[in-house]
């Protein structure tokens, strides 16, 4: 069965076998008391990769959004979150009202919108709360105007940068859409500065089960004394900081070409889709969305899909909520997988026209997709 519902979009798997060996998941302890001695060294590591000073790993983007901002609304911030932000980070600005930071939304990548806000609102420091990359839409947020306005405001921009992780990297060309080095949203963009923040679960791009929090010494060091999840929780687990190193490895190795071959599947299905008369959200992201007209039921193409043998996705749209048909593509995914999947589609939806199988192509309509902040 052609499965489009994974997020490991490098088809990075690290079996027991691959790992370091360990004597036990735990060391019974806080982050806070001991940490593996493998653990701040991935920590510096992911920091060189993102293009930050230094960084910390935690359980999952839940506990490290819950702990900053936290801290944060405790320091007097207030928040200003973009419409559409995944949920992860909206839960942790919930958790900011609750102690009684202002918390106001903005529209989904909308500079302009954000500016105005600030505008009329000078009492208090901001911190910006947005997704580098929409797993929806397929596009980037205009992180450079966030950290100008965060910084003429002083604030801070705090960015939730998983999508991208892996996925974007530094100088991104025709041949290389996605940049070199995986470093994600920041490098892609070469923004740095103390007034960033950027947060990653590693479980998507480099299939590791763990996150990190990154930024300038000052503030990582700050966040790491102050930390509540890591003195009541656990850390991540010594098998998923192993995992984490060894995807590092692999990404230094491999990475590039896997980044590669990821943009030829998506341009491939890009590809067919065109052809199939068919459209999709995302542009080079693989994480794509088909546009279907008004009289579908999304539901009910998800289960014509299922039933025969293609896996897709029925989620929300980050602008119109209406449910949608999502494929993922990774870079595990053969030619043939595709061709099937767009074929099912088709039948789903009731076009009939006649696809050409053959090998991947980079279409005219998928290249130029690659326009502004699309990717």
């Amino acid at each position: 069965m052609p499965d489009f519902t994974s997020a490991l979009y490098l088809g990075m798997r690290h079996p027991a076998e691959a790992l370091v060996t360990w004597s036990s998941l735990t060391t019974g302890m806080p982050a806070a008391m001991a940490e593996s001695p493998a653990a701040p060294m991935v920590a510096q590591a992911i920091a060189r990769l993102v293009g930050c000073e230094q960084a910390v790993l935690g359980p999952s983007t839940l506990h490290l959004f819950w702990d900053i901002c936290g801290m944060l609304a405790e320091q007097g911030y207030a928040f200003y979150l973009e419409q559409g932000s995944y949920p992860i980070a909206r839960w942790g600005v919930e958790r900011a009202a609750g102690r009684g930071a202002a918390v106001t939304s903005f529209r989904h990548q909308d500079a302009g919108a954000l500016e105005q806000l600030l505008g009329r609102n000078r009492s208090s420091r901001p911190v910006i709360v947005a997704d580098g990359l929409c797993s929806a839409c397929g596009c980037r947020a205009p992180l450079a105007d966030y950290q100008m306005l965060a910084r003429r405001h002083g604030g801070l921009l705090l960015v939730d940068d998983t999508q991208a992780l892996g996925i974007l990297g530094a100088r991104p060309t025709g041949k290389r859409p996605y940049g070199q080095g995986g470093g994600g949203s920041l490098r892609h963009l070469t923004l740095t500065g103390p007034d960033v923040l950027v947060i990653s679960s590693l479980a998507k791009g480099f299939g590791a089960p763990l996150a990190v929090l990154a930024g300038s010494e000052e503030a990582v060091r700050h966040f790491a004394h102050h930390s509540e999840t890591r003195v009541h929780c656990s850390p991540p687990s010594l098998v998923a900081v192993y995992a984490a190193a060894r995807a590092l490895q692999l990404n230094r190795a491999h990475g590039d070409a896997l980044r590669g071959r990821l943009a030829s599947r998506v341009r491939h299905f890009r590809s067919l889709l065109n052809e199939a008369n068919l459209t999709a959200h995302g542009g080079l992201f693989p994480v794509q969305t088909v546009n279907l007209r008004r009289n579908q039921d999304a539901r009910q193409v998800h289960n014509h899909l299922h039933t025969r043998g293609v896996r897709t996705v029925l989620r929300r749209g980050c602008r119109t909520r209406r449910p949608a048909v999502t494929f993922v593509i990774t870079a595990r995914h053969r030619p043939g997988e595709i061709v099937r999947a767009v074929q099912t589609l088709q039948t789903a939806t009731g076009r009939q026209r006649s696809l050409q199988p053959g090998a991947e192509t980079s279409a005219a309509g998928s290249t130029a997709a690659i326009q502004g902040r699309k990717l």
